[in-house]
Formats: structure tokens, C-alpha cells, sequence
């Protein structure tokens, strides 16, 4: 095989890599900008009640793993 019909093989092959990775690129696009089960998209704040209850449930379950050992 002569090396142009080589290269010419490899840039074939190259065009169809950038091809795949463009698709692939547009599927994660499409899947990332999903909503996918319903939640907010990044981070939420909670109430300065709710951050209170979850630290007294915390308090509380360590208190019982404490009280066992």
C-alpha cells in the first residue's frame, strides 16, 4: 500500500472521529440540560428551622449510637 492511500485512509478516519465526537457531544448536551427527576437544578437553601430540626434529629442519633457503645 503506498503511504498517500494510507494518509488518505487516516484523514477518512479522522473525519468520522470528529463526526462521532459531535454527535456525542450534541447527546450529552441535550441529556445534561435534562431535568431528569424533577428537582432544581443546583443548590437550595434551607430554613433556618429546617437546618435547626436536621441538626436536633443528628444530635438525637448520635446520642442513641452513644448510649449503645
Amino acid at each position: 500500500m503506498k503511504l498517500t492511500a494510507v494518509v488518505h485512509q487516516l484523514k477518512k478516519a479522522r473525519v468520522r472521529a470528529q463526526s462521532e465526537v459531535q454527535r456525542i457531544d450534541a447527546a450529552l448536551s441535550a441529556l445534561g440540560s435534562l431535568n431528569v427527576n424533577g428537582s432544581q437544578r443546583g443548590r437550595h437553601t434551607l430554613s433556618a428551622a429546617a437546618r435547626r430540626k436536621i441538626s436536633l434529629a443528628q444530635k438525637k442519633r448520635w446520642a442513641k449510637q452513644k448510649r449503645k457503645s
